[in-house]
């Protein structure tokens, strides 16, 4: 169990492109006018300046997540066994293909021990480029190759470095997009500090380095930012091809960096979908977005050897759906309120239809059936039918992929953060409401003939995107714990946006009959900086306080098994065991492994559940039958799972498979009716017993208080 210690001390409202912009100088007619000298050179101070703060706090930002790494871990002292260790479960998977490119003869031989890889998954060939995210490794290990940096930086610094400076691009890009959806950096100043505030709700990469999240939320985050800027109006034609390009890369670049790309930008395009239904998006911004989520996804495809996972995805069904949609239904956006309301309910029931055909269409002919587990956990999750299915229960048992707990709301409150973001999400909502009806009633093209009469209710397309994301990813974030980064972080950008932003001020202000436009400014700027205050008082202790507490690594049963598997097995042996140890295994010593933490696969998880059955009631004999199918030479046990404390019962790993194998679960408590007694003891208790049926298949070859380490019998 690897724990930490303390130290010891002595080592837009509407779609027309035609629309004004949120600058003031523009004419009638929609031309935009030239600043005035004066405003130019104060508009260049303006962004000269708050483009200093903006790196400055990334790079302050991304030296504190690493300071926090460094105090937390004592990481440039403890041995590199303990630094690998650290990479737990899937990070260090991650971890070790980095580690595979660096210590291969060349880049080529690298890259073919990749394509051909037979020792993530013992007595099988594949394709760890195809399989896995793996290209920032790839990326990473060539560049430390081709620097003159290896006597200054030792390969992991390197690695963890890139990750921490990928921080300080993620600020950056969170601080620009409340800049440009409020038109201050003021704005970006806020947001930036309820993200270092919050940082236990928006990162754990300071805990979880190469998890894939850590690498592609810097690149949705530039997406995000990019987009927001696309939606502004009077763009020159040069910038927005610009734009698009950035979006683009920052799209190609998110979806190269994270397997669930897909699930990510699926949400991204409904929010599209939605805003474009409702007439709140130019319709020709939203059509190249969906062709640049496709393409994007396209390419990382390629890159992938034609994943067949990538193919089947519901983005790229759903994103064609729209298109063809569309095309059928060209006059979607005319007539009255109840026409359009007749004619939306039709174009949405016509484009899931088209969704779901396509995507059945295209799984069955790649017979692709690597994401059904996720399908499954999601129809358990919200109640579609109790589930037996152990890939799926592994899932629901997981407090990470639980519903959001209650107490994330009152740290969030504890900086404002919540209580602003529920403030200005009311008010935008209320604001969406109304411009969504006006829009579907047909109020647009009056308003466009009649010079353009200000409304008091209105609401940017930049505005709205921000509004339709933060409130759709809100809710995927409420139902699985783990997402909640994505939500947190953007909620960051939309409460500063809210509170420093000219036109919600302005409403509220109309609403209570006081405004006036001095009044507007004062407020814009007075209540961002009181906040700020507020939480510089009471929230910089604390940091300092964090900063100077100090502890160390501390997992010496871990340690202590790495270092008997290198001195005392061959290379070439193979070990079976919990996924998640056998990542370390990987890591740190290079053997291979009967199964890993990466379950997009099948095969794979059905090779898990049956390396599982070493916690399960089976007998000697199936279970060494199991494992040596899979070549195994070594099975590692945990007492951690085998006693498993950490769960309720039902959803420890042993009932799962007591379930799964249909027998009755240990303990007190009910039992589905059908559910029998098994005829063997279970497995990871009674090997301890050393029963003859058990020693003759089974020697004991290291043990400590953790983990047991069995040598497999040739044959029976």
């Amino acid at each position: 169990m690897t724990t930490i210690r303390q130290r010891r001390v002595g080592k837009g409202t509407e779609a027309a492109e035609d629309q004004p912009s949120e600058e003031t100088n523009v004419k009638p007619d929609g031309k935009v006018l030239p600043d005035p000298p004066g405003g130019k050179l104060w508009n260049i101070l303006s962004i000269t300046v708050g483009g200093i703060v903006a790196i400055s706090l990334g790079l302050l930002t991304s030296v504190y997540v690493a300071t926090l790494h460094e105090n937390d871990l004592w990481f440039s002292n403890i041995k590199e066994v303990e630094r690998e260790i650290s990479f737990r479960t899937e990070c260090g998977l991650y971890y070790s293909y980095y580690k595979q490119m660096i210590q291969a003869a060349s880049i080529q031989q690298g890259l073919h021990g990749l394509v051909y890889d037979n020792k993530t998954e013992s007595v099988r060939t594949i394709n760890i480029l195809e399989r896995m995210n793996v290209y920032q490794e790839v990326f990473l290990s060539i560049l430390y190759r081709i620097l003159p940096i290896q006597q200054y930086l030792e390969p992991v610094y390197f690695y963890i470095y890139t990750l921490f400076g990928l921080q300080a691009v993620y600020v950056i890009a969170l601080y620009v997009t409340s800049w440009l959806l409020s038109g201050t950096w003021l704005s970006g100043l806020l947001a930036a500090c309820w993200y270092i505030t919050n940082r236990v709700d928006t990162t754990r990469v300071e805990f979880t380095i190469p998890l894939r999240e850590n690498w592609a939320l810097p690149f949705f985050a530039v997406q995000i930012a990019a987009i927001t800027y696309l939606l502004r109006t009077h763009l020159q034609p040069a910038q927005e091809r610009l734009t698009l390009m950035a979006v683009f890369i920052a799209t190609f670049l998110f979806s190269l960096t994270w397997q669930f790309n897909q699930f990510m930008m699926l949400i991204q395009a409904l929010a599209l979908f939605i805003l474009d239904c409702l007439d709140m998006l130019p319709t020709a911004k939203v059509t190249r977005l969906y062709i640049i989520q496709v393409s994007g996804l396209l390419l990382v495809c390629v890159l992938q050897f034609f994943n067949s996972m990538i193919l089947g995805s519901l983005l790229i069904s759903f994103n064609v759906s729209v298109l063809i949609a569309r095309t059928i239904q060209k006059n979607l956006k005319k007539g009255g309120l109840l026409n359009r309301l007749g004619k939306l309910i039709l174009h949405v029931l016509l484009v899931l239809c088209l969704t779901l055909l396509i995507n059945k269409f295209i799984k069955k002919i790649l017979n692709l059936e690597s994401d059904e587990h996720i399908f499954k956990f999601l129809k358990a999750k919200f109640g579609f039918g109790a589930t037996r299915d152990f890939d799926a229960n592994l899932y629901l048992c997981e407090e990470a992929f639980g519903l959001l707990p209650l107490n994330t709301f009152s740290r969030l409150s504890s900086t404002l953060l919540f209580y602003v973001y529920g403030f200005v999400l009311f008010l935008l909502t209320a604001a969406a409401v109304i411009v969504a009806f006006r829009n579907l009633s047909g109020s647009n093209q009056v308003q466009l003939k009649e010079k353009r009469e200000d409304y008091t209710v209105t609401l940017r397309p930049d505005a709205a995107y921000s509004l339709v994301h933060t409130v759709l990813f809100g809710c995927l974030a409420l139902s699985t714990m783990r997402m909640k980064y994505l939500w947190t972080s953007h909620m960051c950008v939309f409460a500063s946006f809210g509170l420093c932003s000219t036109e919600v001020w302005k409403l509220i202000l109309k609403c209570l009959h006081l405004y006036t436009a001095q009044r507007t400014q004062v407020i814009k700027y007075s209540i961002p900086i009181i906040t700020l205050l507020y939480i510089s008082f009471k929230f910089w202790p604390g940091i300092m306080d964090e900063l100077s507490e100090l502890r160390e690594f501390y997992d010496p049963d871990t340690v202590e098994l790495m270092n008997w598997i290198k001195s005392n097995t061959p290379s070439t042996a193979v070990f079976a065991g919990s996924m998640q140890l056998l990542a370390g295994v990987k890591l740190c010593t290079g053997r291979t492994l009967t199964n890993h933490p990466h379950y997009e696969d099948k095969n794979l998880r059905e090779r898990t559940k049956q390396i599982y059955q070493i916690y399960a009631k089976r007998s000697p004999g199936d279970v060494h039958g199991i494992l040596r199918s899979f070549g195994t030479d070594y099975v590692i046990l945990e007492d951690s799972i085998c006693y498993e404390r950490r769960h309720s019962r039902g959803c420890r790993l042993r009932d799962l498979l007591d379930v799964a194998n249909g027998h009755i679960m240990d303990g007190l408590g009910e039992n589905e009716p059908d559910l029998k007694p098994s005829v063997y003891p279970r497995f990871c208790e009674e090997i301890k017993k050393n029963l003859p049926s058990y020693t003759m298949l089974f020697t004991r070859v290291f043990q400590n208080k953790t983990f047991h380490v069995y040598k497999l019998a040739k044959h029976k």
